[in-house]
């Protein structure tokens, strides 16, 4: 099967809710939910294994900033218009910076509401969240309507700043004919099928990176209490 009917999509969707609502952790979350999306949907999850072998034999996301590096500033407009800045952040504490796929993205949607429910634990600390996705505001403001997303969610558009960061990745012929229900050019106001691996950068109020979770297989992510010990860290330091 290389294209994705209407009765799996629904049982994916089905599949999302069941790992949405079950006991464990985010990676638990995650691992069940690509199981589930292997058997539904196999052409995908074949194909994903082989994106994630080629980015990873090409050292995908190695050369993102390491802890004890300078984090690049960023100057990111939100889901209204309004410019963000990593040192207007940083001013207050420190910050997670998290790049998600997008509003389609179910790995990143359960990823987002794992932070959410630890946010009233960041906010204690002093620390912060700032999501960045390559999306026009018409669905950064989806995605957090949606997702009820508490902190600033940043449009990448055209992927500038992950590309500066050595994260922006090209999906490919074969991912981007499997992904053809997804209508990424009017997501992303292009067609260039250009995404960032997922990536969590723990930053200090000095700028540096104090922890850093970059993986080429974006259904694995920074584990909730590995990004609360990494910003409890960085509160302390401040």
């Amino acid at each position: 099967m290389t294209s994705l009917t209407p009765a799996d999509a629904e049982r994916l969707k089905l599949a999302f809710q069941r790992c949405r609502d079950m006991e464990g952790t985010l990676n638990e979350q995650l691992r069940a939910y690509a199981e589930a999306g292997r058997e539904i949907f196999p052409a995908y999850g074949e194909a994903v294994d082989r994106l994630v072998d080629r980015l990873s034999q090409n050292g995908g996301g190695e050369n993102a900033p390491r802890p004890g590096e300078v984090m690049p500033p960023f100057m990111l407009p939100d889901d209204r218009g309004q410019l963000v800045g990593l040192p207007s952040l940083l001013a207050r504490g420190p910050v997670a910076v998290m790049f998600f796929r997008g509003h389609w993205c179910p790995y990143c949607r359960l990823n987002v509401r794992a932070v959410i429910q630890a946010q009233d634990r960041i906010r204690a600390m002093g620390a912060q969240i700032v999501a960045i996705m390559p999306e026009t505001q018409e669905y950064t403001e989806k995605f957090i309507a949606e997702s009820g997303v508490p902190f600033p969610v940043l449009t990448d558009l055209d992927n500038g700043y992950a590309l500066s960061l050595n994260l922006a990745i090209w999906l490919g012929t074969e991912i981007q004919r499997l992904l053809s229900y997804q209508d990424m050019a009017r997501f992303h106001g292009n067609d260039g099928w250009m995404l960032p691996i997922p990536a969590v950068f723990v930053v200090g109020r000095d700028g540096l990176v104090k922890a850093r979770f970059v993986d080429p297989d974006f259904r694995k992510r920074m584990e909730i209490d590995d990004l609360l010990a990494a910003l409890e860290s960085a509160s302390r330091e401040n």
